[in-house]
């Protein structure tokens, strides 16, 4: 879902799949603090970060914005 809603806004994004790429869950642990998924890391223009768990809109949205 949050695949469908990034393409709706014609945003770019990188997939990354933890069970094809192992090596990479305890960076996503670090960021989240979770290993639920999905997780969206969203760069803004200052190179700040935003990180969303799950399919959570109503943080996802104004993240984008």
């Amino acid at each position: 879902m949050v695949k469908r809603f990034l393409d709706s806004k014609g945003l770019s994004y990188e997939v990354i799949n933890l069970e094809e790429h192992p090596e990479r869950q305890a960076e996503a642990l670090s960021m989240s603090g979770s290993l639920t998924v999905p997780i969206t890391v969203i760069t803004k223009q200052d190179d700040t970060q935003e990180v969303v768990v799950g399919y959570n809109l109503s943080r996802l949205a104004p993240a984008i914005a």
